[in-house]
């Protein structure tokens, strides 16, 4: 072996060793902080593969999917946020049973696996790591499942839902989407109506995490000037690395800052490298930019698994995370930064909010209603005492026959009268 062939030998050894020595202290980093993942599409899936029949799946081993419970568990996630997503063609339909469906489906995944722990607290969170379980957080992707109703909002609450994004693709007839999919609730002004504040305003008195991915940005500025607790993009990226309008903007990232809130990075390659392919160093470079805007206490993840068809090499599924936190290390994230990306600012956030939330305890709940104009919803039922089945409308005919008889029953009784007075 000559003297060069030896130096490329030593150099690839020591790329290998570093390497390795990298991802050990990578996975010690996630056994001492976990996780907590921002979002996660496996009910959709459960849905669309299995019908929701859990009897039929091993929650452990699920084939068509990037998630399961020994995924999960290998990839160090500790909380995973359960996105309850129902399609924006149910607007104005069955969005609210749909959501129902899905919650179920949520609940009992994660009420009938020894592994899992139905989370409501960020003391939850907590709890159930010291007791080795993967807790879940129930999270609804898109205000259309609540239908324009605070009530309806409130019952999802009491199931257990302890976050909601404003809008998914589609409008909703109080706040503004960023994409252009859906022809549907198109205003002048790109907010908050007037309900849409009250829907933040009862979010943060119930102490429900607002979430802002898929929101118009004037919908997320609006709602970022309202909401008295910290809110989050659970899976968006930088839109300075990559301006897709699903990302945010460094004038956004900043107003995010001041409100305490977390961007939580979304690792769909399409949203990461504007394109269909990406690599660890594309995801890398929304991570640095964001600490360099913003800082790494406003930084979590949200990989978006099961919700994306394409993500970057090397992160195909959830057992992967460990090979973004070793290309961190890499680029000299400190551990302390790491911790708090993983999992110490979700869980500050998630205390802000509810600390919001015991601040209000006095306010009543919202009696606030949506105009029947603003919903323009012709399956909307108007309360109204009902008619008999059998009783049918007056004709035309009937309505001058009843006007005649009244005309000519007025003279009589006025004789009737005057008999009785003599």
């Amino acid at each position: 072996m000559d003297l060069i062939q030896t130096l490329v030998f030593f150099f690839f050894l020591c790329h290998l060793v570093y390497g390795h020595s990298q991802m050990d202290r990578a996975q010690e980093l996630m056994s001492r902080y976990p996780l907590i993942d921002g979002h996660n599409d496996l009910a959709l899936q459960l849905r669309i593969l299995h019908n929701n029949r859990l009897s039929q799946i091993d929650l452990h081993n699920i084939t068509n999917v990037a998630t399961d419970i020994s995924r999960l568990q290998a990839g160090y996630v500790q909380t995973q946020m359960f996105a309850v997503y129902v399609l924006c063609a149910a607007q104005q339909k069955d969005a609210v049973r749909l959501t129902l469906e899905q919650i179920d489906v949520v609940r009992r995944m994660c009420t009938e696996s020894q592994e899992f722990y139905l989370a409501t607290s960020a003391q939850d969170l907590t709890s159930s790591a010291m007791r080795h379980k993967i807790a879940c957080l129930i999270s609804i992707e898109g205000g259309h499942s609540i239908d324009s109703s605070l009530p309806a909002l409130r019952m999802f609450y009491q199931l257990g839902v302890r976050s909601m994004a404003i809008t998914h693709t589609c409008n909703t007839p109080w706040a503004e989407s960023s994409s252009k999919i859906y022809n549907v609730f198109k205003r002048p002004k790109d907010g908050l109506t007037y309900f849409g504040k009250a829907v933040v305003e009862e979010m943060n008195r119930l102490g429900m995490i607002v979430d802002l991915s898929h929101s118009s940005w004037n919908t997320a500025l609006a709602v970022l000037n309202h909401s008295k607790a910290p809110v989050i993009f659970s899976h968006s990226s930088s839109y300075a690395i990559c301006n897709h309008s699903r990302n945010v903007p460094d004038w956004l990232l900043h107003r995010l800052k001041d409100n305490r809130g977390l961007i939580m990075v979304n690792l769909h390659s399409n949203f990461i490298s504007c394109r269909n392919e990406a690599n660890m160093s594309c995801v890398a470079d929304h991570f640095d930019h964001i600490k360099k805007t913003i800082g790494a206490d406003s930084i979590g993840i949200g990989g978006d698994f099961e919700g994306a068809s394409r993500f970057p090499q090397g992160l195909e599924d959830v057992s992967k995370y460990p090979v973004l936190i070793q290309a961190l290390l890499e680029r000299n994230w400190t551990e302390n930064e790491l911790a708090d990306v993983l999992r110490l600012n979700f869980l500050r956030m998630f205390k802000e909010v509810e600390r919001v939330r015991d601040h209000l305890i006095m306010d009543r709940p919202s009696e606030m209603q949506i105009t029947m104009e603003e919903v323009q919803n012709p399956c909307r039922l108007v309360l109204r005492r009902p008619r008999l089945h059998d009783q049918k409308p007056f004709s035309r005919a009937e309505q001058r026959s009843q006007h005649l008889f009244i005309l000519t029953l007025f003279p009589l009784l006025f004789q009737l009268f005057s008999i009785v007075e003599l």
